[in-house]
């Protein structure tokens, strides 16, 4: 009885009705236009479907069921072959369908679909149709999409080509249907319908089994990986991490510290102009000339400068010895320390301003000052230590900030942003002493100064937004959202340009009768920076500020129809109702969710460590996914998996708690999975990190962080995707 109705079904699925809908529109597009002999590209069948219309996808277990699209066999191809089958660009909606009793999958909205082609030879050409079942809620039909293949420019020597194979299991009916046929009549099979025998003896044959056919593209069974080896087997288990590597594993990260060292020294430069540093650069260099040779003087000077570098940097030190990964966390993404700072910021802004001053407590500096006149290297080094806590009032929001940014569990990144600080705050003592009339040439203490000021109370208002904007996106407040933060800075920086114009006075300001050029220069490229930001408020990424605005998925005032909402609002993935990833990439937000997607899809993976605090990772996805190189690679030949490692409001189920591997700490939240899964894997606590996996869970490439080189970025993905090609090659 059950094989009646299988089949029964299975002819049903070939009615096709007379409809009151018509096809969709579908395009086909290729990935590249250009292409040598030999080489793999994309071609993509894309449309929007009308409302109350669905397409089915090719994901789903059915044997008997929907029809997924299909090529009708008399397709011709010339100089080009296919590899592999049809399958979906975008996720589809995958759910079990009562009817089947088994998993289907549709698109909604939007349908694209994918088929890999070769090259063979320099004049590739396609004719023929891609066909598809479309449906109501009351009834399905099949259309066809008569395509060409688009021109492509190709060099290179013809190869042999092969005779392309029909895939048998993949195929679906193509059906031809008398247009006066009623829906009780059973329609003729064409000759060429993609059904045989063998096709329909195997189909009846699993009716009586609960077994799913192999996906053809499944690198691995099931039964074959456990993706959750970084938990404990119980609370007992003594078991360690084991580190994924890749032999011959490198991280280029010199691009990351130079950079920071070179942010690190700007801001060392910047501190110089503050009212409490700059007046004391002639009084202290003064103080080294005036006794004993010249030759004793420019020693005292170096020495001077040198002691500043070592206090910053034995500060520094302190940080990454006391702030271990926890720490270092805790102040970079919770709430308290975000808000705290946010404060500070705003504190210091109003005393640059004038309304009060912060100073140290005379005692302490008192103390430090006897010790300096003591004389000799004590002496100096006190000396030095002096300018330190004298000039905090000033500079301590431009190392707090430099402290707050190297925060990341790691040793290294806090001594060279102290060093790059140090040194560029440092030099000048040591050069004014080597070149003392140099001193002859510096602007004299006055009104400039108080200018520097109050600018730099503009700058730590809008900089201070950030620490805000961290807390309200881990735990999704919703009182920063993008508009609303730029529409800030765009007030904030507006008020900044007309003080700079002189029409906005502060207490402590000297009155001007004209605008000095260098105020005028700085104006015009503050309101330049103004009209930079204005678009934004409507929807332009702003590329170059990714990584200190809230991202795209918060901006929901959209006027003129460029922002893309990344997910749907009825997410199909775990976490996919508060998680979002850019450029309207199809993610998964669970480990072993996006494992088994791969192992199911037989494709490699991206996996994505990021954070809503991440500035670099906004950057990265801003000025390096966004290009269209990576984005199709990202979106074609990979499962990308995001691990949010500071989203503070999500809990795991119950059943999903565990026992950490690296800290034996019980795990109940997935912003703490996550961070485990990339300390215990790969022995990382920053972000972004980016590894790629074969659907084993190995390591396809060595593993990378922020590197905004695009063409590196590209190189290093398509090398992932051959290593996993050529994996899947040799378990054949």
């Amino acid at each position: 009885m059950r094989k009646i109705v299988g089949v029964a079904l299975l002819l049903v699925s070939l009615v096709v009705n007379a409809q009151d809908f018509d096809a969709a529109n579908f395009s086909i597009y290729v990935s590249k236009t250009k292409a040598t002999v030999g080489e793999t590209i994309v071609l993509s069948f894309t449309t929007s479907i009308p409302d109350g219309l669905h397409i089915y996808a090719v994901e789903g277990d059915c044997q008997v069921g929907p029809k997924k699209p299909w090529f009708e066999d008399e397709l011709t191809l010339t100089d080009c072959e296919f590899v592999g089958s049809i399958y979906d660009g975008i996720k589809p909606h995958v759910y079990e369908d009562d009817l089947f009793n088994c998993m289907v999958s549709d698109f909604a909205g939007k349908a694209d679909f994918k088929q890999k082609l070769k090259i063979t030879g320099p004049n590739p050409a396609i004719t023929g149709e891609f066909w598809y079942q479309m449906c109501s809620d009351a009834r399905c039909k099949d259309f066809g999409y008569a395509f060409t293949l688009p021109k492509l420019t190709v060099s290179g020597k013809p190869i042999k080509q092969t005779e392309p194979v029909p895939d048998k299991t993949e195929k679906q009916v193509a059906p031809e249907t008398d247009p006066g046929a009623s829906g009780s009549e059973i329609p003729e099979v064409k000759e060429s319908s993609t059904i045989d025998n063998k096709a329909i003896e195997q189909l009846m044959n699993c009716l009586d089994c609960d077994e799913k056919l192999d996906n053809k593209g499944a690198y691995v069974n099931a039964d074959e990986v456990d993706y959750s080896s970084y938990q404990k087997r119980s609370e007992a288990d003594a078991d360690g991490c084991v580190e994924k590597t890749f032999e011959g594993q490198t991280d280029d990260d010199s691009f990351t510290y130079w950079g920071f060292f070179i942010l690190a020294f700007l801001s060392g430069l910047l501190a110089l102009l503050t009212p409490c540093v700059f007046p004391m650069i002639p009084m202290t260099v003064s103080f080294f000339m005036k006794d004993g040779s010249r030759a004793k003087a420019i020693r005292s000077g170096l020495i001077y400068a040198f002691s500043i570098v070592a206090i910053y940097v034995v500060i520094g030190t302190l940080v990454a010895a006391t702030a271990g990964e926890d720490a270092a966390h805790f102040l970079s993404t919770h709430w308290l320390p975000n808000v705290f700072f946010f404060l500070i910021f705003v504190v210091f802004a109003a005393s640059f301003f004038g309304a009060f001053e912060l100073t140290l407590p005379s005692s302490l500096v008192n103390k430090v000052d006897k010790q300096a006149d003591k004389g000799g290297l004590t002496g100096i080094f006190f000396m030095a230590f002096t300018i330190v806590l004298v000039s905090f009032s000033c500079t301590g929001p431009i190392v707090g900030s430099i402290l707050v940014e190297s925060a990341g569990g790691q040793f290294v990144k806090p001594l060279v942003g102290m060093l790059g600080y140090s040194l560029a705050f440092a030099i000048p003592f040591g050069l004014f002493a080597i070149f003392p009339n140099w001193l002859n040439n510096l602007p004299q203490s006055g009104g400039w100064l108080n200018t520097v000021k109050v600018v730099l109370g503009f700058l730590e208002l809008a900089f201070g937004l950030k620490f805000l904007s961290i807390a309200d996106q881990t735990y999704h407040w919703g009182i920063l959202d993008r508009e609303v933060y730029l529409a800030l800075w765009i007030v904030i920086f507006t008020l900044m340009g007309i003080y700079l114009l002189g029409k906005i006075k502060f207490a402590h300001d000297s009155e001007t009768k004209f605008v000095s050029v260098p105020k005028l220069l700085m104006a015009i490229l503050t309101f330049s920076f103004v009209a930079y930001l204005i678009p934004g408020l409507v929807g332009a990424p702003l590329n170059q500020l990714a990584g200190y605005l809230p991202p795209m998925s918060t901006h929901d005032f959209d006027l003129i129809g460029t922002i893309k909402n990344p997910h749907p609002k009825e997410s199909t993935v775990k976490y996919g109702d508060k998680l979002h990833a850019p450029h309207g990439i199809e993610a998964y937000f669970d480990y072993e969710e996006g494992m088994e997607a791969a192992r199911i899809s037989g494709k490699p993976v991206f996996l994505d460590f990021t954070g809503w605090g991440c500035v670099n990772c906004r950057e990265m996805e801003a000025r390096v996914w966004s290009d269209n190189s990576v984005l199709r690679l990202l979106k074609d030949d990979y499962i990308v998996i995001s691990l949010y490692t500071d989203d503070k409001t999500i809990r795991l189920p119950e059943d999903e708690w565990y026992y950490s591997k690296a800290t034996g700490k019980q795990i109940k939240r997935l912003d703490k999975k996550n961070a485990d899964i990339e300390s215990c894997f790969f022995g990382e606590s920053s972000q972004p990190l980016y590894v790629l996996l074969d659907n084993k869970g190995n390591m396809l490439q060595p593993k990378r962080g922020h590197n905004l080189d695009v063409a590196k970025y590209t190189t290093f993905l398509r090398k992932g995707v051959k290593e996993y090609e050529k994996r899947v090659q040799e378990t054949k």
